[in-house]
């Protein structure tokens, strides 16, 4: 049995100094927030999470109660405002606001003041259609400020697409057929676009704030009393010690990571300030630690409990409890996490990598000891969003209970000044996502103006001859097309506009075609030429940029094929009897497992496919994975028996080839063999 890690050496162990500078950068952001701008940012950010609380809680403090339009410009109006503040002109959070950023702030205020105060006559007299000439002009400059935060907050290539789609109206009729549509005037869609509860108001801000940003201060709060460090310090003690125990590591840590985040680059970020420099140490090459930490990374983005804030704006589109989104991409994220875990155990193998020394790993019982309170929190978290259906305020009272917790753990008690980052930070969070969906949102007002969506739907279906797998390869292209120049909330909120409704028509599962699409929108973060987490995690490691994004492709391999596993058989996202989802979760982890082995050219627990002669057969052993894990389809018309036999007999050779390889003596080297060696 292990002894207890010295405080000062080994471990907790990825060294102490390491996660240090992780939470030192975490906090950069919200540190270089100083001066008025700070105590401005602190202010409006409780201001906003009060309001928030009080309608939701329905507590009608002051005797006050908000129809939602009021609500939601209030709320978008205080964060947009901030997102001034904390975002630079030219690109960059923090620093100290110039007297144009103080400008836009005020004009912000100033909008939101007035649309806040007209919102029931705006309501009652339709001003999406008839706005009087002072609310024409005061939606032109409110627009204008959401151009420049979605600018800001989204970076140029967002900026310009939001922009084209955002007056495409003014242009539709000049158009050619499929894309041509009702045409508006400047003054008529503008207001249209800031009045009306289809744009920019409409359903991505009612997600945000009906339970995104409850989640959202969930996230940040969980990370800042200490959870980032209890589940890192968990997957150490769980993996750490195994083969390859460091990039395992990053797998378990990114998923808890990415999964209350919802942000790639920042998950990359934080959790590969630690986990790189650790796989480096191992025995990894630098490319691969990085792709590694990208793919982990990228899939946290999947992960419930929490998502992102991705989920929940499906939840809206859907109709559907949170719950229903969170429950269907269980066996989807679990099927991405085991390929990527066994292509690590694979290289790990190939290679001949050890894990972590035990010395220098955390004791998982004293691990439990000390984060026990964590694990309790998601357990009330989960109680209160699975049980009680009460997902809109099961987040915060997750919060208090953790700010509780947090004043009985000397280790990281919340002081006044830590206490104040973690508001800032909070309040730069959901600044940035405000200003990017009230920006998105103008693409979905500007479909909905010009009935482009419907049009659009039908000709997809219609090119695609009512052929599935056609129609799904053209939405897969077109999702990681549009990933490559927008979040995966922007790029999931287009395409459910555009591409959802063409998938459904051609006869899918409609939560299927929506998993779709979000995996697809995501693809782009670890695929050159975009790339951005395999391309922010090369920069830690010191790689090749776009070596790192191949080898991110090669590890996160699954994530190209498993969407059209769960898209074609929906028992894939439960929606199946409970006997035919154990048969198809059981079949898909057998065969996602082979494909990831094939990929790296090592079976575990069996042996390797060498050199040249083993190229045929790590195709076969791939071909007898995708098999296996086939989805029962008209596609495919076979059954879960016929097609696991063929895989089976696909795979038979590798795997006698594997074994023997391994279990065989090498005989005596030739001279040539010994002068190459």
């Amino acid at each position: 049995m292990s002894s207890a890690p010295d405080p000062d050496h080994g471990p907790g162990a990825f060294d102490r100094a390491e996660r240090d500078r992780v939470e030192i950068d975490g906090a950069t952001p919200a540190e270089r927030i100083s001066g008025p701008a700070r105590w401005v940012v602190i202010g409006l950010t409780v201001a906003a999470l009060a309001l928030v609380v009080n309608q939701l809680f329905n507590l009608r403090t002051f005797g006050v109660v908000l129809i939602e339009g009021r609500y939601l410009y209030i709320l978008g109006g205080l964060f947009l405002a901030v997102a001034f503040l904390v975002f630079q002109m030219r690109g960059g959070k923090g620093g100290t606001p110039s007297a144009l950023d103080w400008a836009l702030f005020a004009a912000t205020l100033v909008c939101t003041a007035y649309l806040s105060q007209t919102a029931q006559t705006n309501l009652s007299q339709g001003w999406e259609y008839a706005a009087p000439e002072t609310a024409r002009w005061v939606s032109v400059v409110f627009f204008l400020l959401v151009l420049e935060g979605t600018r800001r907050a989204g970076g140029l290539v967002l900026f310009l697409i939001v922009t084209v789609f955002a007056l495409y109206p003014t242009f539709a009729g000049y158009v050619p057929d499929p894309f041509s549509g009702f045409q508006s005037s400047f003054l008529e869609t503008i207001p249209y676009h800031v009045y009306s509860a289809e744009s920019s108001f409409g359903i991505p801000m009612k997600a945000f704030g009906g339970v995104v940003i409850g989640f959202i201060l969930f996230g940040a709060v969980l990370q800042r009393t200490g959870g980032g460090q209890f589940f890192n310090d968990l997957a150490l003690a769980l993996v750490g010690g195994y083969r390859g125990g460091a990039a395992k590591v990053s797998i378990f840590a990114s998923g808890f990571m990415g999964s209350m985040s919802g942000s790639v680059i920042s998950n990359v970020l934080t959790t590969g300030a630690v986990s790189i420099p650790a796989m480096r140490r191992t025995g990894f090459s630098a490319k691969t630690a990085a792709a590694t930490e990208a793919c982990a990374s990228t899939g946290g983005v999947l992960m419930p409990p929490i998502m992102g804030a991705t989920a929940f704006v499906m939840a809206s589109f859907l109709s559907r409890p949170y719950v229903e989104i969170a429950l269907a991409a269980v066996i989807p994220s679990l099927l991405f996490y085991w390929a990527l875990f066994a292509q690590i155990d694979a290289y790990s193998a190939r290679r001949g990598l050890k894990g972590i020394p035990r010395p220098d790993l955390p004791v998982m019982r004293q691990v439990l000891r000390e984060g026990w309170p964590y694990i309790f929190v998601f357990a009330l978290l989960l109680f209160m969003m699975i049980v009680m259906r009460r997902e809109t305020s099961a987040p915060f009272y997750a919060v208090i209970l953790l700010l509780v917790v947090n004043q009985f753990r000397a280790s990281h008690r919340l002081d006044l000044h830590r206490f104040a980052n973690m508001i800032v930070g909070v309040g730069l969070s959901l600044a940035e996502l405000t200003a990017i969906l009230l920006g998105v949102g103008l693409i979905v007002g500007a479909f909905s103006a010009t009935g482009l969506a419907g049009t659009l739907v039908n000709e997809l279906v219609f090119m695609a001859g009512d052929n599935i797998l056609v129609l799904l390869l053209m939405g897969a292209l077109t999702a990681f097309i549009f990933g490559m120049g927008m979040t995966v909330t922007a790029c999931y909120i287009f395409l459910a506009v555009v591409l959802a409704p063409a998938l459904e028509a051609g006869g899918l599962n409609q939560l299927a075609a929506h998993l779709f699409i979000l995996y697809w929108g995501m693809v782009s973060y670890i695929t050159p030429p975009v790339a951005l987490g395999a391309f922010a995690a090369s920069t830690m490691a010191g790689s090749n940029p776009i070596a790192t994004g191949f080898e991110a492709m090669r590890l996160g391999g699954v994530i190209y094929i498993a969407p059209f596993f769960f898209v074609l058989n929906p028992a894939l996202i439960g929606q199946a009897p409970a006997v035919e989802v154990t048969v198809a979760v059981t079949c898909a982890l057998i065969g996602v497992a082979l494909i990831s082995m094939a990929l790296q050219g090592y079976v575990s627990l069996v042996g390797p496919l060498r050199g040249r002669a083993g190229l045929p057969l790590r195709g076969l052993l791939f071909f007898g994975g995708l098999f296996i894990a086939a989805p029962k389809t008209e596609l495919l018309p076979l059954g879960y028996a016929a097609s696991f036999l063929i895989g089976l007999v696909l795979s038979a050779l590798p795997l006698v080839v594997a074994w023997r390889s391994e279990h065989t003596p090498p005989g005596p080297k030739s001279d040539a063999e010994r002068i190459r060696a």
